[in-house]
């Protein structure tokens, strides 16, 4: 496997879409609704001098669950996914600019409770991912989640689990290793690793402040009809600090400020896939983009979350 080809499979293991697995933002609380507004810094593109790109998007998620039976919850998961990118180039018309990518990914299933600790997940998750230009069957995307996790004790718990997706660049899957734990009164550590991590600091009540790793890979079908039929791979680690403040009641808002790595916004043939992808190995990726793609840059988060503490 070529020496650039590991380096995209290495980002895309470590850019997996973050939240498939439903996760509370401390123990016992769950964030049930979050609107958030993104902006990235103009940023210089790698192959062209002097001509700059700018990215903006939303990402927007509601969680809600009802019990079927006694140790059993149906769970619900909805993520709007909104990204833009605004760019000088003369691009021609075969290639998407400027780039406006929708996604709306459903994860339903259920919570069974297992013994006294334990917690086993199922989860179906259908994707409508386009440009939302021509909208067919081809932005349908089939994937789905298992996962086991098991609270040792009442600050901590530990989980593993697995996530499979077809992606319009081909099959997908990822293990996963999940954490909650609350160190102290002050401190407090979440992750879904590799995926995602969060550390939180309390710096009083209602106010935290700490470190967040956030990774996104997702593929949107094109329906334009200059490019119908083509994709676009978006990929990213968001690395930032962030500060989450109550407001009133349950409500809170929360800024982050940081930096992408490996950020890219990639157009594809529509037939051009790989075999299959695990973490860290990519079998037959022989892809070339027809797009150029620009550097990484800082970004800043504005997200107001509606979060209640979970049932017993």
């Amino acid at each position: 496997m070529k020496a650039s080809a590991r380096l995209d499979c290495l980002m895309l293991f470590l850019a997996l879409v973050p939240g498939l697995v439903l996760q509370a933002q401390d123990m016992g609380t769950q964030d049930i609704l979050s609107l958030s507004g993104r902006y990235g810094l103009p940023s210089e593109y790698k192959e062209i001098q002097g001509v700059e790109a700018t990215e903006t998007g939303m990402v927007n998620a509601l969680t809600a669950g009802f019990k079927l039976a006694p140790g059993i919850l149906f769970a619900i998961n909805v993520n709007h996914f909104y990204f833009h990118v605004k760019d000088g180039l003369p691009e021609p018309p075969v290639i998407a600019s400027p780039i406006n990518l929708n996604g709306i990914i459903l994860r339903t299933g259920i919570i069974q409770q297992v013994g006294e600790a334990g917690k086993l997940q199922w989860l179906i998750a259908p994707r409508l991912m386009s440009d939302f230009s021509n909208l067919d069957g081809n932005s349908l995307q089939w994937g789905g989640v298992v996962s086991y996790e098991k609270a040792s004790s009442e600050y901590f718990s530990w989980g593993v689990g697995g996530i499979y997706n077809q992606e319009l660049f081909g099959p997908y899957f990822v293990p996963l290793f999940l954490l909650k734990w609350q160190a102290s009164d002050k401190w407090y550590i979440e992750g879904m690793l590799p995926v995602t991590a969060k550390v939180h600091y309390r710096v009083s009540e209602g106010l935290d402040v700490g470190f967040n790793h956030f990774g996104l890979i997702t593929s949107y079908y094109l329906g334009h009809e200059d490019y119908a039929g083509d994709y676009i791979e978006r990929q990213s680690i968001d690395l930032s600090l962030f500060a989450r403040q109550r407001l009133f009641g349950n409500i809170y808002i929360e800024g982050m400020a940081g930096r992408t790595f490996g950020r890219s916004y990639k157009q594809y043939s529509g037939d051009e896939k790989v075999d299959f992808a695990i973490p860290l190995v990519a079998f037959g990726d022989e892809r070339t983009a027809k797009n150029a793609t620009f550097k990484d840059g800082m970004i800043f988060t504005l997200k107001l979350v509606f979060n209640l503490k979970v049932p017993e």
